[in-house]
């Protein structure tokens, strides 16, 4: 999608006379400096993700000591998957919700709120923990937060556009320049709307399996059902400061007070209707 903004940059702002052949060796002369550039990019927000995420969500680690329930709960969990034990943190909130990060090993981690794990009993707690430690099986959390990653790189390029072309002195600069402003504007903006999109349709999908897989790990999807019904009560966390971290909970809605995108609101839902999740593990 990169690659292809790119190239309709190239093909709408190149002088007509200069039609083809032209076209596409700009295109492929860009190649590498495009490649360089989102590598950057990538690898800086794949290095320091785990603080990203920690800090956005206001988490710090459980010590084992402050709640061996939870910890023995993971364990048995992993144990009987013959998963590596992830990391515990908390969030101190009220809510009821959790969520599973990492991108490997070293960095795999399941947070929780103080309020799910005070609300809900053992056998529902354990139905949570399952449906995070599939996430991390499923390697769902490292697919996520990739497609969050380049989703940002259009997100930042479109809002650098929009500064450009609101602050960027219009009057200092030709007809064609703000032209092709006007166009790499519109182009990110439309790649950005597809890629988030696709990112939210991959996260749908991703609920179901992980609801799936805590079903078969535990035995015991009424548990999970259970837990999901007291969830949508409660769910709100309301210290995450980024909507990225908040689509990595187990559950997250927009505001039914959306206005217009309303009628449209299931193409830009993070999750699958939490009712749904339960009349399927109910009959699973």
């Amino acid at each position: 999608m990169i690659l292809a903004a790119v190239y309709a940059f190239l093909y709408l702002t190149s002088p007509q006379e200069e039609y083809n052949v032209s076209i596409n060796e700009m295109f492929v002369d860009t190649i590498p400096g495009v490649l360089i550039a989102v590598a950057v990019w990538f690898v800086i927000a794949f290095l320091f993700h785990s603080r990203m995420i920690s800090g956005a969500a206001g988490s710090r680690p459980l010590e084992r000591k402050e709640n061996m329930r939870v910890y023995n709960l993971v364990e048995n969990l992993c144990i009987s998957k013959g998963m590596k034990m992830p990391k515990v943190n908390i969030i101190e909130d009220p809510a009821f919700n959790a969520f599973a990060s990492g991108i490997n090993e070293k960095s795999f981690t399941v947070t929780l709120t103080r309020g799910i794990m005070e609300a809900l009993t053992d056998e529902e707690l354990e139905g949570v923990i399952a449906h995070e430690l599939m996430h991390i099986r499923n390697k769902d959390v490292r697919l996520l937060i990739i497609s969050i990653i380049f989703v940002g790189i259009f997100s930042f390029v479109a809002q650098i556009l929009f500064r450009s072309m609101l602050f960027g002195g219009g009057r200092r600069r030709g007809k064609n320049d703000n032209r092709a402003v006007l166009i790499a504007m519109v182009i990110a903006f439309v790649a950005f709307l597809l890629s988030m999109l696709f990112r939210f349709a991959l996260s749908r999908k991703r609920e179901y399996m992980a609801d799936s897989g805590a079903a078969e790990m535990t035995r015991n999807p009424r548990a999970l059902a259970s837990a999901l019904r007291k969830i949508a009560g409660n769910y709100q966390v309301k210290g995450v400061k980024s909507d990225d971290v908040a689509e990595l909970f187990i559950e997250n809605r927009p505001d039914k007070s959306s206005g217009i995108l309303s009628s449209i609101s299931g193409l830009f839902a993070t999750h699958p209707p939490i009712e749904k999740r339960i009349q399927i593990l109910e009959n699973f």
